[in-house]
């Protein structure tokens, strides 16, 4: 596959339409100076700069559709309170946030705490979590599972962005398939589950990352090309998806596809990645948007591999934009 061919697709992302739904994370990063050990217990003193929060999880996933060019409308659950107000006010422009403010129900909040010296790069040194596990009662589920429904329509694929809240579960995303199949229109439905990857099956695909993978088998990959293959294999089958694309860090991807060989899509850039954090949103976004635009699983594969790639590059919750992803795949064309 040239670099023409992923230049035509990368054009074509422009304007799709899709529904992300799921858990929505408020991810808040603060930055501080190390000032000196404490007197008081062997911990670093770190002398406050500056805080942000940037949309996590399905948020993410929503803006990185947005950045690429497409049309994100974004269902989830946040509270009422100052983490969703600037959660909010973070989302791009191309996001249409159709969210459920439920008062008793904090918006759920992962701060990193990130360290360094005046002319050193910061690094996380502590993260805390907040509110990742909420009670959620019959009345707001059967709300989020209504706007949800209702978002799917006249939408060109579907992102299921799964992060172990409770508020995604197989029964809704049937229910979602089943409300695109009453429709008769063939809209790819995807899921990226941090937890449940053996338990949502007949989708158009999954991007689980290795390490997901070995947690749902029970197995140890590592670098051994055939348990990766047979492992791949096994997802596929046990899932019953049309595709499942293993994301392996410094080591690239995998694609398996029913009926077909494994096509091994190596690294994009350089192995010295500097922030990983909400990399996976990324790839099932541009895998997403790939399929939404009518490319096929190998295209949509390696346009991840790129983004993916270059989201790495960047640090704490980022995103690609269009432009970055063509000037990445014409630089590689000709090299």
């Amino acid at each position: 596959m040239d670099s023409a061919q992923l230049l035509s697709l990368t054009g074509a992302l422009r304007g799709k339409r899709v529904a992300v739904v799921g858990d929505v994370v408020a991810d808040e990063f603060v930055y501080g100076r190390v000032a000196r050990v404490s007197r008081e217990a062997p911990v670093l003193i770190l002398e406050y700069d500056s805080s942000e929060i940037v949309p996590g999880g399905a948020g993410n996933a929503a803006n990185n559709i947005a950045a690429l060019g497409g049309r994100a409308t974004l269902v989830a659950l946040v509270g009422r309170d100052e983490p969703a107000r600037r959660l909010v006010s973070a989302l791009h422009r191309g996001v249409d946030p159709r969210l459920l403010r439920v008062a008793s129900m904090p918006t759920p909040v992962k701060t990193r705490i990130l360290a360094g010296g005046v002319h050193s790069a910061k690094q996380q040194v502590v993260r805390i979590d907040r509110g990742v596990s909420p009670q959620i009662t019959p009345s707001v589920r059967m709300a989020f599972e209504l706007t949800a429904l209702r978002a799917i329509q006249k939408t060109d694929a579907v992102l299921v962005s799964d992060y172990g809240s409770g508020l995604i579960t197989p029964a809704l995303v049937q229910k979602i398939r089943r409300g695109l199949t009453r429709a008769k229109v063939p809209t790819p439905v995807l899921i990226d589950t941090r937890y449940g990857l053996l338990s949502y099956t007949g989708l158009t695909a999954c991007t689980p990352n290795q390490s997901e993978v070995e947690q749902a088998l029970g197995v140890q990959i590592n670098d051994d090309t055939r348990a990766l293959e047979k492992a791949g294999r096994e997802i596929l089958e046990r899932t019953r998806m049309q595709a499942v694309l293993i994301t392996r860090g410094s080591h690239g991807m995998a694609l398996f596809v029913r009926n077909g060989p494994v096509v091994h899509v190596p690294i994009f850039g350089s192995d010295a990645i500097v922030d990983v954090t909400g990399a996976g949103d990324t790839v099932v976004s541009a895998v997403t948007l790939a399929l939404a635009a009518g490319g096929g699983f190998e295209a949509a594969a390696r346009l991840a591999n790129y983004a993916g790639g270059l989201v790495v590059m960047k640090r704490g919750t980022a995103t690609v934009g269009a432009g970055e992803l063509r000037r990445a795949i014409s630089k590689d064309g000709r090299e």
